[in-house]
């Protein structure tokens, strides 16, 4: 019996590191990287010499943002200068001669962390933001947080999916986080 231990815990430890080996590393295309706007964004738009037309907005949950004069404009999906455009091209037409506007996130939507962490919860996402720097952010690995995965389940996905976990696995708004507990 005393044999028996060390072995099932010997088989129970390499199967834990071959799962892990078998983990993908999170990379995002170009494409993929591209900032979307989606629900909870507050953007800032600036229609130069139209003071009226100038101010913060939210995207709402239908991914919409009420405008001034053109009522409910589609923000949802679009990339910042896919929505510059649509809304320079909607001023453009018989409401403001050569419009000039410029869009920025002024607060993105957040991001959600929980399980082995120090202080679980939701926290406002910061472009650039990695797995690290969210952990971080959170208070740290817990002492029995696994250190070599994370499960991430995306707001544009369904299902949760397990990473190998590294420093560069980038964190996207709306994302949730999990961090397991390791076997050991």
């Amino acid at each position: 019996m005393k044999r028996l231990i060390p072995a099932v815990l010997l088989a129970l430890t390499l199967s834990g590191c071959a799962a892990n080996a078998k983990l993908p590393t999170l990379t995002l295309s170009p494409e993929a990287a591209t900032y979307r706007l989606g629900a909870g964004d507050q953007l800032k738009v600036v229609v130069y010499g139209e003071e009226r037309l100038t101010g913060q907005f939210s995207v709402n949950g239908q991914g919409m943002v009420a405008f001034p004069l053109l009522g409910e404009v589609q923000a949802g999906g679009k990339s910042l200068q896919d929505f510059e455009k649509s809304l320079t091209a909607a001023l453009a037409d018989g409401f403001v001669n050569t419009p000039r506007v410029t869009v920025e996130v002024a607060n993105f939507r957040p991001y959600y962390i929980l399980g082995e962490v120090g202080k679980p919860g939701e926290y406002a996402f910061a472009d650039g933001l990695t797995i690290f720097s969210a952990v971080a952010r959170a208070g740290g690995f817990s002492y029995r947080a696994d250190k070599k995965r994370i499960f991430i389940r995306h707001k544009s996905g369904g299902n949760e999916t397990g990473y190998r976990l590294d420093g560069s696995t980038p964190v996207q708004p709306g994302d949730t986080i999990r961090v397991a507990e390791r076997l050991f």
